[in-house]
């Protein structure tokens, strides 16, 4: 079959929820000449890096400078949590959606919590959504909502099933060194993880060739035990690993104890297949290295969630 050339990025980008990974990928975009705007919960809290924010509450309007900006953006891609609703980026700003002139792709950032736990077992993008616990009904739930709102407007849409994000500022060198890291032990335990530069490039991959309903699912080669991820960290950044503990501990809370319970393997080929994407980081170790490589020279603890 014929490689398909990538189109020219869509230019502007509006990012829904523009928080840690919106960031990055703005910048991926702005280093290529594409003009990006965001919305954030308090404009006022976040540092001048040149990108221009507007505020997306709930409780307000959104403001006519926002609303241009979903006038004029070709993309807007959206990384706000859901609720029991589903999106509610989506119903504050469908109006201005369904009007704008100029969009013609849009993407949302979900999570592998749609699908139920696989016991160890393999997941692609042919795999059922069956979760049923809430925050995977509520990703699946916000999923359609914009996958209507592509088929509506008959413009192209991609919803990216994620597993968990790691990176600068986000990563297991960064607990260890603040005393945050959690090493807890479930037998048999292993998931996926991916780059947040890997993120933003299958999110470029996936602009520059726009399809109806596209569903990803990007992830690094290599599913992996927590604790493995952790000794590794510790072994690279010359930590000491905290005591372990199981997973079903009393001392681990019920929140952290949900997040053990989903056993699950992430078969990206698929997603590589279609996006003529790889990942920068094939597995956990390349990622940390490049992490510990970075923050070398910076003092004895290493300042930087796998």
């Amino acid at each position: 079959m014929a490689t398909v050339a990538p189109a020219p990025l869509p230019s502007p980008v509006l990012i829904l929820g523009m928080g840690w990974s919106g960031r990055v990928l703005a910048a991926r975009l702005q280093a290529r000449g594409v003009q990006v705007a965001g919305t954030v919960r308090d404009p006022a809290a976040v540092a001048d890096d040149g990108l221009r924010r507007h505020r997306l509450h709930v409780d307000a309007a959104p403001s006519p400078a926002l609303l241009q900006d979903i006038a004029q953006a070709q993309a807007v891609l959206c990384s706000v949590p859901p609720d029991a609703q589903g999106d509610p980026a989506l119903r504050q700003l469908l109006p201005a959606l369904r009007a704008s002139p100029s969009l013609r792709w849009i993407g949302y950032l979900s999570s592998t919590a749609v699908y139920a736990d696989r016991g160890g077992g393999w997941i692609d993008e042919s795999s059922v959504a069956d979760a049923s616990e809430a925050a995977g009904v509520q990703r699946r739930l916000a999923e359609a909502q914009w996958q209507a709102l592509s088929n509506e407007r008959g413009i192209a849409s991609a919803v990216f099933r994620l597993p968990g994000l790691y990176g600068p500022g986000r990563n297991a060198l960064l607990q260890l060194a603040e005393g945050r890291a959690r090493h807890v032990v479930r037998p048999g335990l292993v998931f996926n993880r991916l780059h947040v530069e890997d993120l933003a490039a299958v999110v470029i991959a996936a602009m520059q060739r726009p399809t109806r309903d596209g569903l990803y699912l990007p992830a690094d080669d290599e599913p992996a035990p927590p604790q493995e991820v952790l000794a590794y960290a510790a072994k690279l950044g010359g930590f000491t690993l905290p005591p372990a503990l199981a997973w079903d501990d009393p001392a681990v809370s019920a929140t952290l104890r949900r997040f053990y319970q989903s056993n699950k393997r992430i078969d990206s080929r698929g997603t590589r297949e279609a996006l003529g994407w790889t990942p920068q980081f094939a597995t956990y170790r390349e990622g940390l290295e490049a992490l510990a490589a970075s923050l070398a020279g910076r003092g004895p603890a290493l300042p930087g969630s796998i």
